[in-house]
């Protein structure tokens, strides 16, 4: 038996990829300036890793799989209660410290009530208010530094009624977060549904930036969900840049994040939403720890070919994904191994990658394309309406010194880098007939003079 993850499989049942993936609704943009132009963070390119469907302590196959059953029983014949109920925190500490030793970052689901088993902010039975307590205390300690925190709706199961917080009577795919609740929905509802989800995870101290959708949720109504996911993150967590996870893109269309709804730029409250897509599948263990990973799609053993070398010769963000029990694989740790393998061979192949959060790249796109850049003889002018660490840029080369950045009518002088892929915080280097300059782009007003 083949199993697809249920994002493939929403998506395909839902008209999946031929949805449109651009821009709902883009919004303001400011006029490209002749000459300069915007590169990557430090001249390289973002990779970034989503895990789903993790959440503490609850293998969440193990306990979805028989509810999804009940809605169709001949699509899920898993074996589900062979599958171990519970993912320890042993592993959780085993891959966030391998991840932090190894540079890797990316986004860590939280399900706050999965599959019904128990609240984040409350109990979690089967296992004692201590062990969850730890269990939360570990993700903010070991995780939280490197990975951003999602919520997947509620339950990531059934809908759950937030006036009474418990699951609606009705067993039928209309009332499963995965399936067709969201057809129809408004953004003042999906927001509903998403502040819910983001506030449980507020009571238990983990921040949000950004939302991830189980399956197929709100595929049909990708404007409502963009706008959702700007009001539940600006309204719970006051989030500047929200962002969310979606779409996962496997053709050759472009995979760099969609800035989308960008209003009133050159105010006191600009805002956008960014939607952040993955490249690949999930070739790890699949959502349910059963699948065999498929390494060589991710990229082969001579670090040329599959799909992350492709994406990453464009340019774009290199970003994959996988399921938290395909990770774990059933206490195998299968996916855990699989993603070393795939880190070892983009470090093998590759000198030019920087690893990100979801949120990090957001706010990086999201800067990059509503920055107001004006060039005049040899000064760049910025006017941003968000701030944004390691902000480069490439611009026509001029004699003289070194260039220098004027922030708040202070001007400093950047350092001067010894090649392209040098680039940090404050440095220049030259490249050809252009500058190449990295600097932290400050809200508001600043300048560079070349």
């Amino acid at each position: 038996m083949k199993h697809y993850s249920r994002r493939h499989f929403a998506g395909a049942a839902a008209g999946g990829l031929a949805l449109p993936l651009a821009a709902q609704i883009p919004g303001q943009r400011p006029p490209k300036p002749p000459g300069v132009e915007v590169l990557n963070p430090r001249n390289r390119v973002p990779v970034s890793f989503m895990i789903d469907d993790s959440t503490c302590l609850v293998n969440l196959a193990h306990f979805a799989i028989p509810q999804f059953a009940e809605v169709f029983p001949d699509r899920y014949r898993q074996d589900w209660r062979s599958l171990p109920r519970e993912i320890p925190d042993s592993f959780v500490r085993k891959f966030g410290e391998w991840c932090h030793a190894h540079g890797v970052k990316g986004k860590y689901s939280i399900v706050p009530y999965p599959a019904c088993t128990g609240w984040m902010d409350r109990d979690s039975p089967g296992w004692s208010k201590k062990d969850l307590d730890e269990s939360l205390r570990l993700v903010r300690t070991l995780m939280l530094p490197n990975w951003d925190i999602h919520p997947e709706m509620i339950s990531h199961t059934w809908i759950i009624d937030t006036n009474t917080g418990r699951p609606y009577p009705e067993r039928t795919d209309f009332f499963m977060e995965n399936f067709r609740w969201s057809e129809g929905k408004s953004a003042d509802q999906l927001a509903v549904y998403m502040s819910y989800a983001l506030r449980i995870l507020k009571n238990v101290e983990l921040p949000c930036e950004g939302i991830t959708t189980p399956g197929g949720f709100a595929g049909h109504v990708l404007p409502a969900l963009a706008q959702a996911t700007l009001q539940s993150c600006r309204d719970v967590f006051q989030a500047e840049i929200p962002h969310y996870f979606r779409h996962a893109i496997l053709d050759g269309r472009s995979v760099a994040p969609r800035v989308e709804y960008a209003s009133g730029l050159d105010g006191s409250d600009p805002r956008c939403v960014v939607s952040i897509i993955a490249c690949t599948s999930d070739w790890f263990g699949g959502w349910d720890g059963l699948a065999a990973p498929e390494l060589d799609k991710m990229i082969t053993e001579d670090s040329r070919g599959g799909r992350l070398p492709e994406v990453i010769r464009r340019g774009e963000p290199a970003v994959l994904y996988g399921h938290w029990p395909g990770i774990y694989c059933n206490g195998q740790e299968t996916g855990f191994h699989t993603l070393q393998k795939v880190v070892a061979r983009l470090q093998a192949g590759f000198d030019n990658l920087i690893w990100m959060k979801l949120s990090e790249i957001a706010r990086y796109w999201a800067a990059k394309e509503l920055t107001r850049i004006e060039a005049s003889g040899g000064t760049v002018s910025f006017q941003a309406p968000f701030a944004c660490p390691r902000f480069t840029l490439r611009c026509p080369a001029r004699i003289g010194g070194a260039p220098r950045q004027t922030v708040d009518g202070e001007t400093k002088p950047l350092r001067e880098a010894p090649h392209p892929l040098a680039l940090d915080g404050g440095t220049w280097t030259r490249q050809g007939g252009h500058v190449l300059v990295c600097a932290d782009l400050p809200k508001g007003k600043s300048s560079l003079s070349l």
